[in-house]
């Protein structure tokens, strides 16, 4: 009797997708993704036990029209848990290929520990119980150390869970979707890229001016290439704003990938304008060919066109997001992070393509505090037993390494690629630092409106809007929250960038979303103070072209600020670091700043005791990988949803919809339309009938007279005066 993986509608049963060729396929497959980390057997024995379940006549009855739901993945559990000494990391593996990594041990019958008791239908044909042809070796590849064998085999289980879920994925797709799967894996080599790239750079400095700065551009430019020599592992790489770290770091990227055999560069962004920045810096030397962005700003459809040629571009790069198999990926910090730790299949089929790859961690110092130890933890890993190169790339550089403050830190050295750090400061500083003490609101106002050109960044939604009524009579006043949605702070900040171009007056009342990455340059800069993360990114907005010999760059407590309780501890160590050095954005006190800092954070450095978690674990391997996954969300929702019809293209898609079966491309879509309403505000807007629920009462969208209302043209949703919001509405 034949038995089968999978069916289509509209083939005969003599061309169903056999369950042999499959598990065969399947396995064959995922031994090849394993083959980067010197798991291969591990990733084969996975593939060929993961339907194992389908030969059964439960699940033929199925295939031939029983609508009887058939649990198909824990049959294979349960045989790979006989056969090997460690089969419970694969049986995790099996069980989960669908519905996800299960916890090892909880109250859930969908825990592995109950599933490996449950009862399941026979297998009826004999030969598919015969032994597995592999035979993984009784450990991992990779030395275990007891300090951290916990996180060591739960890192690992992810990775073949990743190759087999992609495997599967592909496969399934090929058999009953073979266009869609012919799109995928159709990029240039490194090789090429490589060429193409050092190319269009020998073009770009044959017409660069012979100055000082570009001088030391070059020096940073030849440090990285020489670096790339080096064996793979931990690298840092510490240049100021303006010492060209994109071009650079990608120059030693793909050198490195090339004279290492590495497979992928992907670049680790926490902004998504930084990433847009970044992604269009590359596509200008390597083409739109070779670059995939993966955040949930980038709409493929709209960067390619509405061409065939852009059609076809937009769902190639679309299908190569699911699981990274690119050469060039740039994606998000949360998304990075949030995958390592994830269950699902669909966010952890990626993972395998982590090996053997060059990940540049840019904006280093934006690690995640709360779950910093945790992210540490995989990036060593990374680069201890998955032959990846990681960059810790920065100008304000975090104190990442093992000492007596933070002993949690990593042990393994991390090469600095430039020679001379401290030096690159120096000839890169583009501000001097004045300590504005303590301004109450009328005080703050006078000092913002004293210059022509000044931008003022606190640190709540709420003092931007009483520091913007205080000045918004004066000439060419602006202001920017992410009350406003992002089309309306685009179109904003088109304004203000013309505004600064033609000399006019322009005045700038910000929350801190104006430091992630965007590019524009002020000559006077107010920061109210916070950590020395943000004050050097508040910084890099201050005579960001280096057109004066030095910006004015005004550091300010304000009075009667309450910061919401995560921001307290940053804001505290830097006016203690304020104290001790003239200059708070020089080396030595960015480096003193994240030792204090995380001495202080502690035990929170690692707030759902994650690592702790998985060590608790390992002797058993019954790891809690839903909970841990449920756990590690690097954002914390500082409001709640709302849609805003701010042009007629948002009114055209929310309408679109209300009515919609499949909502979730018109949401991505969305995206650009969307704030974060404070809690508390969208009950009040409803009670108004200033809002009305979309697709089924699920997503609540603005109505035009709520948009007349409560959406100011100058400060977006506009709630305060009559819903007040604590200093918690911080934006992130």
């Amino acid at each position: 009797m034949l038995f089968y993986a999978h069916s289509r509608e509209d083939f005969g049963e003599d061309k169903w997708q056999t369950l042999s060729e499959h598990l065969e396929q399947v396995a064959n497959l995922a031994r090849i993704f394993a083959s980067d980390f010197g798991a291969g057997d591990w990733g084969y024995a996975a593939g060929y036990r993961h339907d194992f379940g389908k030969a059964t006549l439960e699940y033929l009855s199925r295939l031939r029209g029983n609508p009887q739901r058939v649990d198909h993945s824990t049959a294979g559990a349960q045989q790979v848990s006989r056969e090997l000494k460690l089969g419970t990391l694969l049986a995790a593996c099996i069980a989960g290929h669908h519905g996800g990594l299960p916890d090892g041990l909880s109250e859930e019958d969908s825990c592995l520990a109950a599933r490996l008791r449950k009862s399941v239908p026979e297998i009826a044909d004999s030969s598919f119980l015969s032994p597995l042809p592999v035979s993984p070796k009784l450990l991992p590849p990779f030395k275990l150390d007891e300090k951290r064998a916990g996180l060591q085999l739960a890192f690992f289980t992810r990775m073949i869970f990743s190759c087999l879920a992609d495997a599967d994925f592909l496969d399934t797709e090929k058999f009953l979707d073979p266009e869609k799967a012919s799109r995928r894996s159709v990029f240039p080599e490194i090789s090429d890229l490589s060429v193409k790239f050092f190319e269009g750079l020998g073009r770009k400095f044959k017409n660069t001016d012979p100055t000082l700065i570009n001088s030391h551009r070059g020096e940073i430019l030849r440090a990285c290439l020489r670096m790339a020599e080096e064996p793979a592992g931990l690298f840092s790489l510490t240049v100021p704003t303006g010492g060209g770290k994109t071009i650079s770091s990608l120059a030693f990227a793909l050198e490195h990938a090339l004279r290492k055999g590495l497979k992928r560069i992907i670049y680790v962004i926490p902004f998504t304008s930084i990433i847009e920045q970044n992604a269009d810096v590359f596509r200008s030397f390597l083409g739109d060919d070779a670059v995939v962005e993966h955040h949930s700003a980038f709409d493929a459809g709209k960067r390619y066109g509405g061409g065939s040629e852009g059609q076809e571009f937009a769902r190639r790069f679309e299908l190569a997001s699911e699981n990274w198999d690119a050469p060039i990926v740039v994606t998000t910090g949360v998304q990075f992070f949030e995958s390592i730790f994830a269950a699902k299949p669909s966010r952890c089929r990626k993972l395998h393509n982590l090996a053997r790859s060059v990940i540049i961690l840019d904006e280093a110092q934006m690690l995640p505090t709360r779950f910093l130890v945790p992210c540490v933890r995989a990036i060593e890993e990374l680069a201890a037993n998955y032959g990846s190169s990681i960059v810790l790339c920065t100008a304000t550089q975090p104190s990442l390494r093992k000492t007596e403050g933070f002993r949690l830190g990593i042990e393994a050295p991390i090469r600095e690629i430039v020679e001379n750090p401290r030096a690159l400061y120096e000839v890169f500083r583009r501000v001097r630092v004045e300590n504005g003490g303590e301004l109450d609101l009328p005080g703050l106002a006078s000092l913002l409106v004293e210059s022509a050109e000044a931008l003022c960044i606190v640190n709540t939604r709420r003092e931007a809007w009483e520091l913007f009524k205080e000045v918004a009579e004066r000439e060419g006043v602006f202001h920017l929250s992410a009350l406003m949605c992002a089309e309306h702070r685009a179109q904003k900040l088109d304004e203000i960038k013309d505004r600064l171009r033609d000399g006019s007056v322009c005045r700038l009342v910000s929350t801190r979303l104006i430091e992630a990455g965007v590019d524009i340059d002020f000559p006077v800069v107010l920061r109210a103070v916070a950590g020395i993360d943000s004050i050097a990114q508040a910084a890099g907005r201050c005579n960001r072209e280096g057109k004066l010999k030095s910006g004015r760059f005004i550091i300010f407590k304000m009075a009667g600020g309450n910061l919401p309780h995560d921001f307290r501890p940053p804001a505290e160590t830097a006016a203690e670091i304020m104290l001790k050095h003239v200059d708070p954005l020089c080396l030595d006190a960015i480096d003193d700043y994240f030792r204090m800092l995380y001495w202080k954070y502690g035990d929170l450095l690692d707030e759902k005791q994650i690592i702790s978690r998985f060590q608790e674990s390992w002797r058993e391997f019954f790891f809690p990988f839903r909970s841990v996954a449920d756990d590690f969300e690097i954002i914390r929702e500082s409001g709640e949803s709302l849609l805003i019809p701010f042009d007629e293209k948002a009114r055209k898609l929310i309408r679109e919809l209300q009515y919609s079966e499949f909502p979730g491309t018109i949401l991505r879509k969305l995206q650009r339309y969307v704030v974060q309403a404070p809690y508390g505000a969208l009950s009040r807007l409803k009670r108004e009938g200033a809002v009305s629920m979309t697709a089924g009462e699920v997503y609540p969208a603005l109505t035009d007279q709520g948009l007349e209302r409560f959406y100011d043209r100058e400060i977006g949703l506009n709630v305060w005066e009559e819903c007040p919001i604590e200093a918690e509405s911080m934006i992130i």
